[in-house]
């Protein structure tokens, strides 16, 4: 039976519906099993679907449907300021308030009289960060670490696909700058911050699916906090920048924990698109 794409699409939207999530999924799964961009997968709605396509489809909505697992980790891939990245199993899938992070320290380093600086993204994952603000501050020299040598092969992959110049080092966020004593000029970190006591309350396509290593912390999430402060305290130059991004109940605990390590900073908690806390933008003296 040959079925047409908007037949194909309204099933689909309706069968996530009733497996309690997010009917937008089929439209985006769709929209990759056919390769279309969003506008040829809107303008070929009444045309037929292929029946390899519409299977290979159907059992990834079914997988998605079942088990939760991300559209991203099945499509392979997830946008981020622009660019495309790979992403698996390895490392968290990129959010949107992380894009707000991003620009934030784009505009704090643009601010700047040199802007020659090294920029050092503490726990990179996928490598979102630390390449997007390669290819967005060219004459940065940036960083990025990791202690997963997994994701650090997965941020290797999307630096060369994305031709960004980057370096990686493996290691516990600070550790590889403190070994070998690299000062820094602007530390920006997306740092684990769930507290372990908030898992249940998260969706099962996150707390199944994303690396426990990217998502939890001790301490009621302020541990990778607590060890960056630690380890920068004899790396950061004079008038540095700590960008942060953080859970919307931190903001207090992490702005006072920056002061304390780096005494005469003036940190700054600032709100997102959505109107909650999200980032620390510290300027160190």
């Amino acid at each position: 039976m040959k079925l047409k794409q908007y037949e194909v699409l309204k099933w689909a939207s309706l069968f996530l519906e009733e497996n309690n999530r997010e009917a937008r999924v089929a439209e985006l799964l769709l929209q990759h099993h056919l390769g279309f961009t969003r506008s040829a997968f809107f303008a070929n709605m009444r045309e037929t679907i292929p029946s390899e396509v519409y299977q290979a489809f159907q059992t990834d909505l079914e997988k998605h449907a079942n088990t939760g697992i991300p559209l991203q980790h099945l499509t392979g891939y997830e946008e981020f300021y622009g660019r495309r990245f790979q992403v698996n199993e390895s490392v968290l899938i990129p959010r949107p308030e992380t894009e707000e992070l991003v620009q934030h320290t784009i505009r704090a380093v643009t601010s700047r009289e040199n802007q020659k600086v090294r920029i050092v993204d503490a726990g990179t994952g996928s490598g979102i960060i630390a390449i997007t603000l390669a290819l967005e501050l060219p004459e940065a020299e940036v960083i990025a670490t990791d202690i997963s040598p997994e994701a650090l092969q997965v941020a290797q992959t999307n630096a060369a696909r994305l031709r960004a110049t980057i370096t990686l080092m493996e290691g516990d966020f600070l550790q590889p700058l403190t070994d070998e004593q690299l000062p820094v000029d602007i530390l920006v970190s997306n740092p684990p911050y769930i507290a372990e006591t908030e898992r249940e309350e998260l969706h099962d396509t996150v707390k199944n699916f994303d690396p426990e290593l990217a998502l939890f912390a001790a301490d009621d999430g302020l541990a990778a906090y607590k060890k960056m402060m630690k380890q920068a305290t004899t790396l950061m130059n004079r008038n540095s920048l700590i960008a942060f991004e953080i859970g919307h109940m931190q903001g207090e605990a992490v702005k006072q924990l920056v002061e304390e390590s780096f005494p005469g900073s003036n940190a700054e908690i600032v709100q997102d698109i959505n109107g909650k806390n999200r980032i620390i933008m510290a300027k160190i003296k």
